[in-house]
């Protein structure tokens, strides 16, 4: 069973829904540098707003929604009075609860929700969703059709049998997602539509982190996220050898993807073989990228190649400092300093010598008798 994690917020609508409203809201417990209760709305997958209980403040993701919420400031008074008031109360009561419920005196606990509609062009039909978890697993579910609540593991039961009592409660869900999101949700895709119908094409570049590792032909900043990434060989599509990306999306909106070719059997000359395609649905003309080695992007360095003029210079020194080490050698040899060697050797390790000054010692010959 999937969990309800915070990152819901990243999900897309995978049934064949066109449009969609979706709330995700999280309440927590003892969660340091995390506000107490934070919330988002999303319009087809484009997050278009954020609270939390800590700024205290609805923030608009994009531009549309600011004028939005001119144009209709009951919605950004009914938003803020659910992000800052009747939610963080609801859900401060319903952790408590479930605390006592399984006999939890402290620790960090995370009570999420996701609820919203959805809405089918062609047919009319609607989907809406209500459902919570709570330390990272679904808990409960709301049936629209039964007006129940659904325990979705054996702890959730108890909550289940509450919650099916309160008519009160139930009466709101049913509103909220007959009503209330299908209504809202009607007028998002009509204030947005040229947000949401959008076509962005990205920028593409190729990337290799060293020579030896795979090309990526990477696409960010196209919209909407119904593309395609493809490595050609000779014009037809390949796939050995080739690793394709998730399509992710970009803090701004839009949406990333990348495609990896492994080029380590490619002969240099073969490279002009292969190209890079991207396709965005609804978009006549694809980007075709060729894989050029001079079009690489890449934050590997070589190493450096070290400098001819040293290495001759390093070796005339060397063979300069033999030819004077064999010509004192042959001196010595022949005026016995020999004498000379053997004393000096014994002068770190001869704690008689350690005491004698050697500004006392005239010449080699004195220091090696004792004078």
């Amino acid at each position: 069973m999937e969990k309800l994690l915070l990152l819901l917020l990243l999900c897309r609508v995978s049934s064949p829904v066109q449009h969609s409203l979706k709330y995700f809201v999280t309440g927590s417990s003892a969660v340091h540098n995390v506000p107490e209760f934070m919330g988002a709305a999303e319009v087809d997958g484009i997050v278009m707003g954020y609270c939390d209980t800590d700024r205290k403040i609805v923030e608009p993701k994009q531009e549309l929604v600011e004028r939005f919420f001119e144009m209709n400031p009951d919605q950004l008074e009914w938003h803020s009075g659910e992000c800052f008031d009747a939610q963080p109360n609801f859900f401060r009561i319903v952790i408590n609860s479930l605390k006592q419920l399984f006999n939890q005196s402290g620790g960090v606990h995370v009570l999420q929700r996701v609820s919203g509609c959805g809405c089918d062009e062609e047919t009319g039909e609607i989907q809406s969703f209500y459902q919570y978890g709570y330390d990272g697993e679904d808990f409960l579910s709301f049936d629209l059709k039964t007006l129940t609540w659904i325990a979705l593991k054996p702890e959730a039961r108890p909550i289940k049998r509450r919650w099916d009592t309160k008519e009160a409660e139930i009466e709101h869900a049913a509103v909220l997602l007959r009503h209330t999101c299908p209504d809202l949700l009607k007028r998002h895709v009509v204030f947005f539509k040229s947000l949401l119908e959008r076509k962005e094409r990205p920028s593409v570049s190729l990337l290799q982190k060293t020579p030896s590792s795979p090309v990526s032909c990477h696409a960010s900043g196209f919209f909407p996220d119904r593309a395609t990434l493809i490595w050609r060989k000779d014009g037809e599509e390949i796939h050995e050898d080739v690793e394709l990306g998730e399509i992710l999306p970009n803090h701004d909106g839009t949406f990333q993807t990348s495609a990896d070719l492994n080029v380590s059997s490619v002969p240099p000359e073969d490279w002009r073989r292969y190209d890079c395609v991207f396709h965005l649905s609804g978009v006549e003309d694809d980007m075709v990228t060729k894989l050029d080695k001079a079009a690489i992007r890449t934050n590997w360095v070589s190493p450096p190649e070290f400098p001819v003029i040293i290495v001759v210079g390093v070796v005339i020194g060397l063979l300069l400092l033999i030819l004077f080490i064999t010509g004192l050698f042959m001196w010595r040899r022949n005026n016995n300093g020999f004498q000379v060697c053997r004393a000096a050797n014994t002068l770190d390790t001869s704690p008689q010598l350690s005491a004698i000054s050697l500004d006392r010692i005239s010449s080699p010959d004195q220091y090696c008798s004792g004078n």
